[in-house]
Formats: structure tokens, sequence, C-alpha cells
């Protein structure tokens, strides 16, 4: 992001607050797609992430990571949003999550994959994004989660199994 853009938005210039938003939204929707399944849940927490991110931008001290910083409100509304909506029961006996629609619809891979954590119970699909797509390690899961690092080891685990079965029951 153009660091001049940015000490634009910090002034409050709506016109560049308008750039960002058209920049970043896209992205920031497919990380929120990730959590969230309504639509609705995921643009009002696309709201929150940008009301965040430009009434906290003059905090930021390195505007070369901005996309990441974004990145991680975005994560973080997730998870706040999916706490408040009580999901993150994290519990090896969830069942699948029912999902309008065959996960095989998509003509991508990517989109695929995206599909079918839509199959996983809330709390494994948090903890499978945070690991497998943002890269968080298993300890920054558990203390943003409030659970054990070894819950999130096996919430991991059984993701992953989950997903391959689905990989293989669906020919994906």
């Amino acid at each position: 992001m153009e660091k001049e853009l940015l000490l634009e938005c910090q002034r409050n210039d709506r016109n560049a607050q308008r750039k960002v938003y058209e920049k970043m939204a896209g992205r920031l929707y497919t990380v929120c797609k990730r959590y969230l399944k309504n639509d609705e849940d995921i643009e009002e927490v696309l709201a929150d992430t940008f009301y965040k991110i430009f009434t906290k931008l003059n905090q930021l001290q390195n505007h070369d990571i901005f996309e990441a910083w974004a990145r991680k409100i975005a994560v973080n509304e997730c998870l706040q949003k999916l706490r408040s909506m009580k999901a993150l029961d994290i519990s090896l006996e969830d069942d699948f999550v029912e999902s309008t629609g065959s996960p095989t619809d998509s003509i991508s891979f990517e989109k695929d994959i995206l599909k079918l954590l839509n199959f996983l119970p809330e709390g494994c699909r948090a903890i499978f994004n945070l690991f497998a797509i943002e890269g968080y390690p298993h300890k920054e899961i558990a203390t943003m989660l409030s659970i054990s690092e070894g819950t999130s080891k096996s919430q991991l685990n059984f993701a992953r199994k989950k997903l391959q079965e689905l990989l293989v029951n669906h020919n994906i």
C-alpha cells in the first residue's frame, strides 16, 4: 500500500479511505469468508474491520506492513464475532456443519478448499485457518482462543483428517 495514501487516510481524507477500501475489501472479504459463513456476518465484520483500520491507522509505525496488519485486524474481528456467536465451543465430538449446496460446485481448487472448510465445525475451522493459512503457532492460537495448546493441536489434526476425507469423498 502506498505510504502517501495511508498518510492521507490518517488525516481522515475520505477519498483516500475509499481507495484503501477498494484495494483491500476483496482481500479482507476472503479472509472473513474463511472464518464466517453468513454473508451478513461477513459484511458486519468487514465494516468493523475497516472502522478499526481507519481509527487506529495512526498507531501503525511501519506502513510497509499495512496489509498484514489489516489482515490481522480482520482475523481478530472474525474471532470476536465467532466468540459472540458462541461458535467456538471446541469439541472433537462436533459433527460436520450443515452447508447448502455441494462442496464440488466450484471450478478452482482454492475455492473447493474454502467450500470444504464450511463443512468443519466452527472452532475447528478457526484453528485450521489460524494455523495453516494465517501461520500462527499453536501457543498463540491457544492464547487467542483461551484454550490449551494441546486442544489447538488436536483440533488441527481433526480438521486435517476431515478435510482429507472430504477431498477423497468428493474427488477433489
